[in-house]
């Protein structure tokens, strides 16, 4: 399959990405796991400051993921493929999202984070050429357990995709 589109979310797209996040396979792999609200989903669109860009991933005019950068010259991403996307699908947004935030957006550095342990994203985030920047020791409580937080950078003159 080939390469999607990226455009901006609209308010006509928040269901359907409140549907993927709610997804219990998606908050597994969030920080913030509880069932998000629709009134909560709401507020958190409507004080999107300026240096925050939300996007909608789309393949063949079918939204298949979301993206979320915050920053005006370095920006944290977080991203999310629809449950039951097409294998790759999480890549073919990365690339997509990456080649929009270092071409038209021209930011500098995209950093990511994730819970240790999960091993997709490790994957892709390595695929995807980011580089490991360290590891913050049992930042996140889970629920259960201190779980660390893997910290990830791309810079724009590392990327290639």
């Amino acid at each position: 399959m080939t390469a999607g589109t990226i455009r901006p979310l609209e308010p006509e797209d928040l269901a359907t990405i409140l549907a993927w996040r709610n997804n219990p396979a998606t908050r597994a792999a969030m920080f913030t796991r509880h069932e998000i609200t629709a009134q909560e989903h709401g507020a958190w669109f409507a004080r999107a400051p300026r240096d925050r860009h939300l996007l909608l991933y789309e393949e063949g005019g079918v939204p298949r993921g979301f993206a979320h950068l915050t920053g005006a010259r370095v920006a944290e991403w977080s991203f999310y493929a629809a449950p039951g996307a097409p294998k790759g699908t999480g890549t073919r947004l990365g690339r997509a999202v990456l080649a929009h935030a270092f071409r038209p957006l021209g930011l500098h550095k995209v950093i990511g984070e994730m819970i240790e342990g999960n091993a997709p994203s490790l994957a892709l985030h390595a695929k995807l050429g980011f580089v490991r920047e360290g590891v913050r020791r049992a930042q996140h409580w889970d629920g259960a357990a201190w779980r660390d937080v893997v910290l990830f950078g791309l810079l724009a003159k590392e990327h290639t995709s």
